[in-house]
């Protein structure tokens, strides 16, 4: 049995791509480093003004309150949308067309979408976008390593070399050629 896993969490938003960058790879490494990685929408236009995701991240937001299981692949076509294929991810159509490529039943989504605008959901993610600005978020993404009893906020996603030397692991580059690693 290995040690115990140590938190780290993510706060990111889907316009950004070097947000996609990190999740993409602390997504290959948690089993690796045996970590507990807490994905974190946030929205980038709370901390750098003028951004247009805001009804992206509350979708997340809703999806993190109430199906965190499907967080994860919903987030990752989100960028798919916004990155891979050049898709507005500002529609409610495109958001719904997202959540149900990444498995999200039509009924669940809508359910979802619905609940985007709902105040529990509005207060959570201004909730987050205000605790990464108090871990000294200037933008996005950054990952909060809970180690030892003590927090780490890292910056951006070039930075994981250090956030390896944090958690005491080995960097194996953005795609480690581990067999339970997720692609």
């Amino acid at each position: 049995m290995g040690p115990v896993p140590r938190t780290l969490e993510l706060f990111y938003d889907v316009l950004s791509p070097y947000s996609w960058l990190g999740f993409e790879i602390l997504c290959r490494y948690q089993n690796i480093w045996n970590i507990n990685l807490q994905l974190r929408p946030s929205f980038l236009g709370g901390i750098m003004k003028d951004s247009g995701s805001l009804s992206a991240m509350r979708f997340l937001t809703a999806v993190n309150l109430e199906h965190p299981e499907v967080l994860e692949n919903v987030s990752r076509e989100l960028w798919m949308r916004v990155w891979s294929r050049d898709e507005d991810i500002t529609q409610p159509q495109s958001i719904l067309a997202a959540a149900e490529k990444a498995g999200m039943s039509a009924e669940q989504a809508q359910g979802l979408l619905e609940k985007s605008s709902t105040s529990k959901v509005k207060n959570q993610l201004k909730e987050t976008t205000e605790a990464a600005c108090r871990y000294g978020a200037f933008g996005l993404p950054i990952t909060v390593a809970h180690v030892d009893g003590q927090t780490h906020m890292v910056f951006g996603s070039d930075r994981m070399e250090l956030l390896a030397y944090l958690l005491g692991e080995k960097w194996m580059g953005p795609v480690p050629p581990a067999v339970n690693a997720r692609l």
